[in-house]
């Protein structure tokens, strides 16, 4: 079994886990852009390692040790990624395929470094949890800014799609993470914010960009 190609799945299986911890086959092959006969075979594998649990027609999930290998592809990833942007002065949306090749790199060492340099961060760019050296992961709970009311005050703490035109999109805006943002009105009909926000900018956002915003009504940290 292909290393690189094992932890590109176990990776997508982690990311589309629904709240029961399942995922749907037909759902992995169109994230993976693969086809359902070579997602099933590849999954059939993965069982053979004790990496997810099977049974045909239903729905895959992973065991615990597949989560905690799937785990340990994401900390890589997410540490990449930070190391990209504070240590090498990458933007935010340049950096996610660069780190999708990095983070099949073997040596715990050089990851182990790469932490250290950058003083154990808790969060990603994007802020997404980066997980602990031991796999555990602990997020915040932000919620989306399309759901936020008239008149409230919030601060922008992740991204839901870390996608490259979305992110230049942003940039764009002077959107970044940690803007505090005030929703001025919600449009009833689609659901489109008006927003205020940095120097006495005002911005009108679909819906659809509010909901991959999220955000907190608080003050938290994420360092």
């Amino acid at each position: 079994m292909d290393s690189l190609v094992k932890e590109n799945y176990l990776k997508a299986l982690f990311s589309l886990s629904n709240d029961k911890g399942e995922v749907n086959v037909n759902e992995l092959s169109k994230r993976l852009g693969v086809k359902m006969p070579s997602a099933t075979n590849m999954i059939k594998k993965l069982a053979e390692k004790k990496l997810v649990h099977y049974e045909k027609y239903k729905p895959v999930r992973l065991t615990e040790k597949g989560r905690n290998e799937a785990m340990h592809i994401i900390r890589k990833h997410r540490l990449t990624e930070m190391f990209l942007v504070e240590i090498m002065g990458f933007g935010w949306e340049e950096v996610h395929d660069i780190a999708e090749q990095i983070e099949h790199v073997k040596s715990p060492i050089f990851f182990k470094k790469m932490d250290e340099i950058l003083r154990y961060p808790s969060f990603d760019p994007h802020g997404s949890p980066i997980p602990d050296i031991n796999g555990n992961i602990q997020g915040k709970q932000y919620y989306k800014l399309s759901e936020c009311v008239k008149g409230q005050k919030v601060i922008f703490k992740a991204v839901e799609s870390s996608s490259e035109e979305f992110l230049k999109f942003l940039n764009n805006k002077s959107l970044s993470l940690e803007t505090k943002i005030e929703v001025i009105s919600v449009e009833p009909f689609d659901g489109s914010l008006s927003i205020s926000y940095g120097q006495g900018q005002r911005e009108t956002l679909t819906k659809m960009v509010g909901d991959k915003i999220l955000v907190t009504d608080k003050d938290l940290s994420s360092k």
